[in-house]
């Protein structure tokens, strides 16, 4: 005997809305299908405004249906086969449609074509509000709900979530949409944020990116930084736990910071950019809300600094000197995030100098006194060099490291000043090093990093928490992902 084949059941639907000219003007097309015997079911988006026809419409105003079949533009029109889609056709394109259908005349007397409209699934802030509704068993945090009558603001600033400043609601629609600047997976452990040693997972850093004010595509520029500051070599703990001033500064070099928006140029330490300004708080959200680390308890800082709110601008490219990251060892196409335990900001004024030698001299003048003038390999320091004196160097040819290695020249101290009752202070070093002569900062302490306005001539020392030997922090590079 010969095995009967049947073949398999095949099935149309629809999606319309009646706001839509083409999906009005496609309505007889739908008719015909239906008097030919096709199985076909019509989902409306909006209202069931469209003449009568041989079938019911199914309302598809929340959008689940649209949702679960990702319609991007109506009307589509799918062939279901055994309850799998197997083809789908998107606006009027009348041969297309006798295709899919296998009616050879359908809609005969329609114009050969006619765009879609967009989905109602595409306006904005849909998607994201439809994830929420249909995907939200993909978020791992658990949610909590807003007290009736209680603003929300008011209530993250009654569960201890601020810094000081409002947050916005981390709803799971803002969540949702936060997760669309990456493409990694919700649930991905990053590692155990201090102090608490609580576990972050890209999800939370998410939240609190959102809490933050931060955009979608900032997203993989606060992980990187989040990455940077969990290292055992960037010493968060001791961070949050030292009484010195500082806080995680963040440091964008590369193509991505102008993609988003950073600011590298006027004002690039100051406020009013909202890349600058979000990011280095939303790192500064995650260290409190994930690890703990709040003043008053773990974080002790005697006075601490503004930049503990939020630290972060972009590297200016500079096509004479070597950026940031590739002396990190990154590829000049790499775009990367350095973290550094910053305090605030030391102003370098020098509006005479026109030759390098003058210029690096000022400059080592200024950075003799970080932490303290007696102080020597105790602290590192980056020194931000804005566009007027970088033209000093330039002129003259200097490459970046040429001016490191004349700054470390004239920051090597003798040990008689520096020493314990020397220039009447009692603070310095022991007086075993009377004779020697050393180095201001230790070895690689001293970065160099431009950004900043075109016009003035002055820079700025950041310096450090304590980096010598095994103890306290070093400046941590990671490249940014997607």
């Amino acid at each position: 005997m010969t095995p009967s084949h049947t073949e398999p059941a095949v099935e149309f639907e629809a999606v319309v809305k009646s706001d839509c000219p083409t999906c009005q003007l496609i309505w007889p097309a739908l008719q015909q299908l239906i008097d030919a015997g096709c199985s076909l079911s019509i989902y409306y988006q909006d209202t069931a405004e469209f003449p009568p026809i041989g079938v019911p419409l199914k309302d598809d105003t929340s959008l689940a249906h649209s949702w679960v079949r990702d319609i991007e533009t109506v009307p589509t029109l799918l062939r279901i086969e055994e309850g799998e889609e197997t083809d789908r056709r998107v606006g009027w394109v009348k041969q297309e449609w006798q295709d899919i259908s296998g009616v050879a005349d359908l809609a005969e007397s329609l114009p050969a074509y006619q765009p879609g409209c967009g989905s109602r699934t595409r306006e904005p802030g849909m998607p994201a509000r439809l994830r929420a509704r249909y995907a939200g068993d993909s978020l791992y945090a658990r949610s909590i709900h807003t007290p009736a009558g209680i603003d929300p603001i008011e209530y993250c600033y009654d569960q201890g979530w601020s810094d000081g400043l409002p947050l916005v609601p981390p709803t799971p629609e803002r969540v949702m949409a936060m997760l669309e600047g990456t493409d990694r997976d919700p649930g991905e452990q990053l590692g155990d944020v201090p102090p608490d040693l609580a576990t972050v997972n890209i999800e939370k850093v998410a939240i609190n990116a959102v809490m933050a004010g931060c955009k979608a595509e900032y997203l993989p520029v606060v992980i990187a930084a989040v990455q940077a500051v969990l290292s055992d070599e960037f010493c968060m703990h001791g961070l949050l736990a030292t009484t010195y001033f500082s806080g995680p500064m963040v440091i964008v070099s590369g193509s991505r910071g102008r993609l988003i928006g950073m600011n590298s140029g006027v004002n690039a330490l100051g406020q009013g950019n909202r890349a600058n300004a979000t990011i280095g708080r939303a790192l500064q959200l995650v260290i409190r809300n994930i690890g703990g680390g709040r003043p008053g308890g773990i974080d002790r800082a005697a006075l601490g600094n503004p930049g503990k709110y939020t630290f972060c601008f972009a590297e200016a490219e500079d096509a004479d000197w070597t950026s940031l990251r590739e002396e990190q060892g990154f590829r000049k196409a790499a775009s990367c995030v350095t973290v550094f335990a910053g305090d605030g900001v030391q102003g370098v004024v020098d509006q005479k100098s026109r030759d390098p030698e003058s210029l690096c001299r000022s400059f080592a003048a200024s950075l003799v006194v970080v932490g303290h003038a007696k102080m020597v390999m105790a602290a590192d320091a980056f020194l931000v060099i804005t566009p007027e004196h970088a033209r000093v160097f330039h002129a003259a040819g200097w490459s970046k490291q040429r001016v490191l290695e004349r700054l470390a020249e004239l920051l090597m101290r003798p040990g008689e000043e520096l020493i314990s009752g020397a220039l009447g202070m009692a603070e310095g070093i022991p007086s075993k090093y009377r004779n020697e002569l050393l180095p201001k900062f230790r070895e690689g302490g001293l970065n160099i990093v431009r950004a900043g306005g075109s016009a003035g001539m002055f820079s700025a020392i950041i310096a450090g928490w304590g980096a010598s030997g095994n103890l306290g922090s070093s400046p941590v590079t990671v490249e940014i992902g997607t």
